[in-house]
């Protein structure tokens, strides 16, 4: 009998290492060049409705850590930042593409030292090259100002807010699963340049789950003189970029909604009411072959949904449906 479950547990273990090789490989084989990376709320991005004139010009000067945490480790001091420490970049792109890029035109003022310079260059080189001319150097266009400031910044980032897990062992056969939850916390801020008022403060939060399942033996054989042992395992952790970055693009369509809701402005399309979409963007191919005879909207990720023609008779062809 103790063969036997000693049989067994060897057989277990092998088991778990072939499927952790498995997943190992699988990994590795996803892996593959460098992609592009769709956004983690791209299909509420895609969701909100058009806005009703032209687009507002809105800045991004800095999206800030303020959490001053460094990433978690395990008897050794880590100096890494817990979060990223570019967010503003997150920032910009979900301002450039909610509403399908219908919304904000975003100025440059991250790297405004370098715009500057650039501006400054082509000042002193029209001056050197264009002073015979009879109007003198051309001169530089205006920079364009932003009507709207969006501030804010990581404000939170709270490790272990639930942990725990389950296990069992019996017979030097053991198996357990742990889980972890982190948070991060986004808060952003829409600020008129006109008036200096904050019209709009959101807050938003991200949950960053993070769990390991594991399996082993430790079994002494032949009266201790032989020794079997044998450990698997596999972990799944969410990246907190990606945790960061849905946090910020949820606050940027938050923005929206709230700004409407305080008529700050207005949709373009007047009979939409809420954040829940008529129907689910759906990838491309399977988009085509869902809505067949339907003129479909496609956004830079190729998340598709029908468009209602104003007149039925209108309706195109398959190959003139898709818009980007």
């Amino acid at each position: 009998m103790k063969r036997l479950i000693i049989l067994i547990g060897t057989l277990l273990a092998l088991a778990g290492c072939s499927s952790t090789m498995q997943q190992s490989l699988e990994i590795k084989e996803n892996a593959g060049p460098p992609r592009i990376q769709p956004a983690p709320l791209a299909e509420r991005m895609l969701q909100v409705p058009p806005l009703d004139g032209k687009k507002m010009t809105i800045a991004v000067y800095s999206f800030m850590d303020k959490t001053g945490q460094r990433k978690p480790a395990d008897n050794i001091a880590n100096l890494s930042s817990a979060v990223t420490q570019g967010a503003e970049v997150w920032v910009i792109k979900a301002l450039s593409e909610v509403g399908n890029e219908t919304w904000f035109e975003v100025v440059e003022r991250v790297g405004m030292d370098n715009l500057i310079k650039e501006r400054q260059l082509i000042r002193n080189t029209r001056q050197a090259y264009e002073k015979e001319l009879p109007n003198g150097p051309r001169e530089l266009k205006p920079m364009v100002f932003a009507g709207l400031i969006l501030e804010g910044g990581i404000i939170g980032y709270d490790s272990n807010v639930a942990i725990g897990g389950v296990g069992a062992r019996y017979l030097g056969l053991g198996a357990q699963t742990e889980y972890r939850v982190d948070t991060v916390t986004v808060v952003m801020r829409l600020v008129s340049v006109s008036s200096g008022k904050v019209l709009l403060s959101i807050a938003t939060e991200k949950t960053i789950a993070s769990s390991r399942s594991g399996a082993d033996i430790f079994k002494f054989l032949d009266m201790g003189t032989k020794l079997i042992e044998s450990e698997t395992g596999y972990s799944v952790n969410e990246p907190t970029n990606y945790a960061v970055r849905a946090a910020i693009e949820a606050g940027v369509v938050q923005v929206v909604y709230e700004g409407k809701q305080k008529g700050l402005w207005k949709f373009k399309d007047k009979t939409y009411t809420g954040a829940t979409p008529k129907v689910r963007p759906l990838p491309m191919k399977q988009a085509l072959k869902k809505w067949p005879n339907d003129r479909l909207y496609c956004n830079n990720v190729d998340l598709c949904y029908p468009i209602e023609p104003k007149d039925n008779k209108t309706r195109e062809t398959n190959d003139k449906k898709v818009h980007n």
